[in-house]
């Protein structure tokens, strides 16, 4: 089989591709130049190309660098900019995979003749009972990311392949080691790749953004504290929201980007027994009843039952109260036994 690799410049593509030859698969490596700006905490940086080239060097295959740059700022860095404008809070590497990763990739990897793409993301493609494709949690329960692929369609997982998705992250080292390969111990990219660790997310936005400042009221309304810019708040923050220490723990509840104002409250005020999630795509076919739910990239699931509200929404009804959702965050849903993604969308205001 023809495959196209996405080469990050991670251990973890690197040893995806040392499997896929192993398997006797035709290989041919890309990396994809997403964000020509500066970063030092992604995988977007100078650095990490680099690392791409000399693995394929060392695995004896073709390397290829694909400009996406224009992509990835339509589909990621102003949506990104302008949700938090709108005070909302996105998932920008959600929307990478959706958007360059598993469609403009594919497209690409179609065009040129490939059979399929394969990355390195801990998850894994599998087939129904009924021969349908499924997609689901990778074999290391602590580095699985099938949270950040749920996108994917029949048509997608039809041509996607995850070779590392089957074994966990402590062999994937071991396995490079064994191989040599340069990458062997390098630690795993944190953070969003556009946003650098030094500048941080708050210089990004305000070289892009005019930020408002706001005022923080409690549930009863009565003015408490200020914040400088309503744009860097988030459902469920607790610091940084203006309030004096020393009493007890309050954390956001609202955010009124009109009205200027942050609304705070203690934990249980934050518990919600429904949620509505908009734009909602399938792995197959719509679910309608009980299903796991999962709203942050490592965080749990929690039972729940979905009913299809019209369109591509989606009413959740939690089994016990959670926590309320920011508004632009990922919600994901699985199986019963918690290890099939269905599909997922977006958490709505």
């Amino acid at each position: 089989m023809k495959v196209l690799l996405a080469m990050s410049g991670g251990v973890d593509s690197s040893v995806a591709g040392a499997l896929l030859l192993e398997q006797g698969h035709h290989v041919v490596g890309v990396t994809m130049k997403l964000w020509g700006g500066e970063s030092d905490s992604g995988c977007c940086s100078v650095s990490d190309v680099d690392d791409a080239r000399r693995v394929a060097q060392q695995l004896g295959i073709d390397h290829l660098v694909f400009n996406f740059g224009e992509d990835f700022d339509r589909h990621v860095v102003a949506p990104y900019v302008a949700a938090h404008a709108d005070g909302v809070t996105p998932n920008p590497c959600v929307e990478c995979n959706r958007h360059l990763k598993f469609d403009r990739l594919l497209r690409r990897g179609d065009q040129l003749g490939f059979d399929a793409v394969a990355t390195g993301h801990h998850a894994r493609v599998g087939r129904s009972v009924d021969g349908r494709f499924t997609l689901e949690r990778g074999a290391d329960a602590a580095k699985d990311q099938s949270y950040v692929v749920h996108m994917l369609d029949q048509a997608a997982l039809s041509r996607t392949m995850f070779p590392v998705g089957d074994i966990d992250k402590a062999q994937v080292r071991r396995l490079a080691n064994e191989r040599g390969l340069r990458t062997a111990s390098k630690p795993d990219s944190q953070d969003v790749c556009f946003i650098t660790s030094s500048a941080g997310r708050e210089t990004f936005l305000g070289n892009r953004i005019e930020f408002r400042p706001g005022r923080v009221v409690d549930s009863r309304g009565t003015a408490v504290g200020e914040v400088a810019a309503l744009e860097m708040v988030t459902i469920g923050q607790r610091r940084g929201i203006g309030l004096p220490g020393g009493g007890p723990k309050r954390y956001v509840l609202d955010v009124d980007m009109p009205a200027g104002v942050v609304t705070v409250g203690d934990e249980e005020q934050l518990l919600r027994t429904t949620m509505r999630v908009e734009h909602v795509g399938w792995t197959d076919a719509p679910v309608s009843g009980p299903v796991r739910v999962q709203c942050s990239a490592h965080g749990a699931t929690a039972t729940a039952a979905a009913t299809l509200a019209g369109g591509d929404s989606v009413q959740v009804t939690w089994d016990a109260p959670q926590r309320r959702v920011a508004p632009g965050q990922s919600v994901v849903f699985y199986d019963a036994a918690d290890r099939v993604v269905l599909g997922g969308g977006i958490a709505a205001r």
